[in-house]
């Protein structure tokens, strides 16, 4: 599938984005411990790919181990529809955060599986079924 403009938001609707993204080409589980506590699923794209349409005043950040990743959360909902990567290179979007995704479209994405406790994004985890 080609690219597609997607929306998306926080839970509250204060925090508001589109992104250019292919969501075929893959999607990302990560064993990591912020992926794994909050059972996030991600997509990257390019920075040039993703617009901030609201809520940056509602935006608090949160970062931890190599900083990798500005994990960007809404403080009045709590949830974090996206991540900056650290060096300005891309987004990594929430996929629970795109609008209008049906969980049958949900369900066929492809995902890949990443060792992020273990800093070893080449391979996968021995185990993923928990992510």
């Amino acid at each position: 599938m080609p690219y597609q403009t997607y929306t998306g938001q926080c839970h509250c609707g204060a925090v508001r984005f589109n992104a250019e993204a292919d969501l075929d080409a893959g999607t990302f589980r990560c064993n990591c411990s912020i992926c794994a506590m909050t059972r996030i699923w991600l997509a990257f794209v390019p920075a040039d790919q993703f617009r901030l349409i609201a809520g940056e005043a509602q935006l608090a950040e949160y970062r931890f181990g190599a900083g990798r990743i500005r994990h960007r959360f809404c403080t009045i909902c709590g949830v974090k529809p996206f991540g900056m990567v650290s060096d300005g290179s891309g987004v990594a979007l929430n996929i629970a955060c795109l609008d209008g995704l049906t969980p049958e479209a949900r369900a066929a994405l492809p995902v890949i599986y990443l060792d992020g406790a273990q800093d070893r994004f080449d391979t996968p985890p021995a185990v993923t079924a928990h992510l």
